[in-house]
């Protein structure tokens, strides 16, 4: 049993949504021109506690309460009901900007965020040094941050989080802000935190970065915890979540129906690539994989002439690939019945550096789709930095 260093008991965190009417509504209804209110349950009951050294990931949809609840344990936000018991320095880095004036210079405000964070003057001047350095903007330190881009607010705001020798490190969305050799930084950096033993609690929509870096992943949906568990289980869950109102989106366009069932129960990608690593939910490999995609399906009642379609894209949705097995197979695939086994496989896939998906379906000898799946594997490429983009090529160049 680990040293409990955050503990939330039953937090519930309202706000009050105030619909005012136009000016124009206002006054052609002077009578009914009252606000409207609401109240917004953005936390409902939310317990659990994180032991010292422990890596924890909030996943969940666009307003599910992940950056209300890191403000609350933050300090930030106050709630309505419940308590919050944190033992510790906590650092935040939770919104651009925060903690920064926009009249003062990147130097002045290295002071005043560190004094924020309960750090003496003496430590900062100690630290100085290793804040700028780390934060890359020499240039600009006595610029005043009001013209400061959104990165390099960012880089100096990360920076100082780290460098004021925090027990608790929490990280909202906003390090998708920075670029890319930054963002790597800034996962060397945390991933250094979580040798010392230092507890992270770390907010992304970025399953890979959840499933690399996080010991357990909370999901939260509505306000509520609904999966606190590993990585793996609660990514799966809330991947499930989103395919379901696709499914419904998808159903409620549809008028044609198949006679059979058929579902895809469960898909894991390996690579046959002896250089490839395979972590709890994702391949990482380097360009030339042979991605395995291992399916196991289930059919009602024999189903002929059924067939798989797969494609692969970014983690921002755009295309790379398509297959059919109609178009690739000569034959039909065996006659489906009961549970089956199959595994796909993608040879020698020159993609870029990059994180991707799989989207896999099921369907019918009419094409009517009896089971899809989106985001059903995740896989990332990683390579030696010769060439950017979606495909890969090590070029070479001769002269005569």
């Amino acid at each position: 049993m680990g040293v409990e260093v955050v503990r939330v008991e039953h937090l519930v965190k309202s706000f009050t949504l105030r619909k005012q009417k136009s000016v124009k509504e206002s006054l052609l209804n002077a009578s009914r021109a009252r606000t409207k209110n609401e109240t917004f349950n953005a936390l409902d009951d939310v317990s659990f506690s994180i032991d010292a050294g422990e890596s924890i990931g909030l996943v969940g949809p666009n307003g599910s309460g992940k950056s209300t609840l890191l403000k609350i344990i933050g300090g930030i936000l106050t709630p309505n009901q419940g308590r919050v018991q944190v033992r510790g320095r906590v650092a935040a880095l939770l919104e651009l900007g925060a903690g920064f004036h926009p009249d003062l210079s990147g130097r002045e405000n290295i002071y005043l965020n560190a004094s924020v964070l309960g750090i003496s003057r003496a430590e900062t001047e100690r630290y100085f040094n290793d804040i700028v350095e780390f934060s890359g903007i020499e240039d600009f330190i006595d610029t005043q941050v009001k013209f400061y881009s959104s990165g390099m607010y960012v880089r100096l705001a990360f920076s100082v989080a780290v460098h004021v020798d925090p027990d608790i490190l929490l990280v909202d969305e906003v390090l998708a802000v920075g670029d890319e050799p930054f963002q790597q930084k800034c996962m060397d950096k945390i991933r250094q935190f979580q040798q010392e033993g230092r507890t992270i609690v770390f907010v992304s929509h970025a399953p890979g970065q959840v499933a690399d870096l996080c010991d357990r992943a909370i999901l939260l949906e509505k306000g509520r915890v609904v999966v606190d568990d590993t990585p793996l289980i609660a990514l799966g869950r809330l991947r499930r979540n989103y395919q379901q109102v696709i499914e419904a989106d998808i159903e409620s366009n549809e008028t044609e129906h198949s006679t059979y069932q058929a579902s895809i129960d469960s898909i894991y990608l390996t690579s046959e690539q002896p250089s490839y690593h395979h972590y709890e939910f994702q391949v990482v490999s380097p360009p030339g994989l042979t991605l395995c995609a291992n399916i196991e399906l289930s059919f009602d009642r024999p189903t002929p002439d059924w067939s798989l379609r797969a494609s692969i894209e970014t983690m921002l949705g755009n295309h790379c690939l398509s297959v059919d097995t109609r178009d690739f197979r000569d034959e039909a695939l065996p006659v489906g019945q009961g549970q089956q086994k199959c595994v796909l496989r993608f040879p020698d896939l020159q993609l870029g550096e990059g994180d991707y998906v799989i989207n896999l379906s099921i369907h019918d000898q009419r094409g009517i789709r009896l089971d899809t799946i989106t985001r059903a594997g995740l896989f990332a490429i990683r390579t030696n930095g010769h060439s950017m983009g979606q495909v890969y090529s090590d070029p070479t160049i001769d002269f005569s």
